[in-house]
């Protein structure tokens, strides 16, 4: 059922496309290596996100973590763990 005169909605402002957007912004002075996301038993999403190592002892991220997480729920209403990979 597609209407006559209808375009297709750009890439740019779909939802999935802004979320990622805010993610990219939130945790800005670092770079996201990753992200996977895990699916709970009760149904839960959480998404990990893995930040750039050489950022970790740059500009005090480490102590933001739990602020971009914080910061990422507030506006998007999703769950995230920010997270450095350990090799």
């Amino acid at each position: 059922f597609k209407r006559k005169g209808l375009q297709v909605r750009p890439r740019s402002r779909t939802l999935t496309a802004v979320h990622e957007a805010i993610l990219e912004d939130v945790v800005a002075p670092s770079e996201i290596l990753g992200k996977r996301t895990r699916i709970g038993v009760d149904g839960s999403k959480v998404i990990k996100v893995f930040l750039d190592p050489k950022d970790k002892d740059k500009d005090n991220v480490e102590a933001k973590l739990a602020t971009f997480s914080a910061v990422y729920k507030k506006l998007t209403n999703k769950e995230a763990q920010f997270v450095f990979p350990t090799a």
